[in-house]
């Protein structure tokens, strides 16, 4: 039963998530992508103190060991990339000079 409400908020949040990305306005998206990826920095952080705590003790199970290790592989690719969107931004207004 804790499966159904587990996906039914899954679900909930999915489909929030998309309709609340898809109203923001053009001159929001550098904020929210800021914001973003000061979460996956958070993020990252977590998940290798998960990936050294399974290494060093041993006590963090296999399940949470790999959930961490996916989390830390999406949360890097999305740092990397908003530096990436950022310096071609940067790199736009430095030719307008």
């Amino acid at each position: 039963m804790t499966l159904i409400y587990l996906i039914t908020i899954l679900a909930m949040a999915v489909f929030l998530g998309f309709e609340l990305i898809t109203k923001v306005p053009a001159t929001l998206h550098t904020p929210l992508m800021s914001g973003s990826n000061a979460i996956s920095g958070i993020t990252i952080v977590g998940a290798v103190g998960i990936l050294l705590t399974h290494l060093t003790t041993n006590e963090v199970g296999v399940v949470p060991f790999i959930l961490a290790a996916v989390a830390l592989f999406f949360a890097t690719i999305n740092v990397v990339g908003g530096f990436v969107v950022s310096n071609r931004m940067l790199q736009k207004f430095k030719g307008r000079k």
